[in-house]
């Protein structure tokens, strides 16, 4: 029984990873992405208030950071390279999210991990829950036995409710 949980999981995760790499476009066939300024203000950190680039407002480094990707935007870059050169104007703190390497790759890993083994763990124990609810408690139906006296005041009560 815990081979077969084991291979239900086993096959998921094969097709999860069949699914993300069917999608996947080779990186010479798929156009180049256009960046907005919209696009970008919730990935960018406005650096003096700490908060979204969209949330903001017009504080003067929000405005000026504003303005530095309107002009990378202008002269046709990338998001990807509008983010580089934020990065390399402002430091990593004007990114929203942790870049996807080294030890921040911990950020996006463990969440993923922590689901992965929360299934394998309901997959294993699933079956012997339910084997053990389906078994019957011995004496738990049945109760205890009813003396001659205790029975007799029972059938009593019970008759006095059915009139």
């Amino acid at each position: 029984m815990i081979r077969r949980g084991a291979l239900a999981v086993l096959t998921f995760l094969a097709l999860v990873a069949a699914g993300a790499g069917a999608t996947a476009v080779p990186a010479a066939a798929a156009p180049k992405p256009r960046a907005s300024l919209n696009d970008l203000e919730n990935e960018v950190m406005c650096v003096l208030c700490k908060v979204p680039l969209q949330v903001a407002g017009d504080a003067p480094q929000a405005v000026a950071e504003r303005q530095f990707i309107k002009g990378l935007i202008a002269r046709g870059e990338t998001k990807r390279q509008i983010k580089r050169a934020l990065v390399a104007q402002y430091g990593p703190q004007v990114l929203a999210n942790p870049p996807a390497h080294g030890f921040t790759l911990s950020a996006y890993l463990v969440p993923i991990l922590a689901v992965v083994a929360a299934v394998v763990l309901l997959a294993l124990a699933l079956p012997r829950w339910r084997r053990r609810s389906r078994a019957p408690s011995p004496g738990a139906a049945a109760g205890p036995a009813l003396n001659a006296a205790d029975a007799q005041r029972l059938d009593e009560d019970l008759a006095r409710f059915d009139r």
